[in-house]
């Protein structure tokens, strides 16, 4: 079944890669949507796609690259929309 969610990564999170890693992730999962730095420790990602790769994209998040340590992981999920064809990085706060 296709779902939305947004998920929003807690701790230290960003200069470690985590935008770019969660692009490759997300798409050798097949999702499409974003991801963003959003303040000082977290990153917001919105996904579209299968509710089981979804959730295997949520359980990477807990770990993310190498560098990062995450603190929280929350996520709301939502109905999906369709509204995206790739999965791409958002430069804009």
């Amino acid at each position: 079944m296709k779902k939305r969610a947004q998920i929003i990564v807690k701790g230290l999170v960003q200069g470690v890669f985590f935008r770019a890693t969660t692009k490759e992730v997300a798409k050798s999962l097949g999702l499409t949507g974003w991801v963003r730095n959003v303040d000082d420790d977290k990153v917001e990602i919105v996904v579209e796609g299968e509710e089981e790769k979804i959730k295997k994209l949520i359980e990477w998040s807990w770990k993310g690259p190498p560098a990062a340590r995450v603190d929280d992981v929350k996520v709301n999920w939502q109905n999906f929309l369709g509204e995206f064809s790739t999965f791409e990085i958002k430069y804009d706060l």
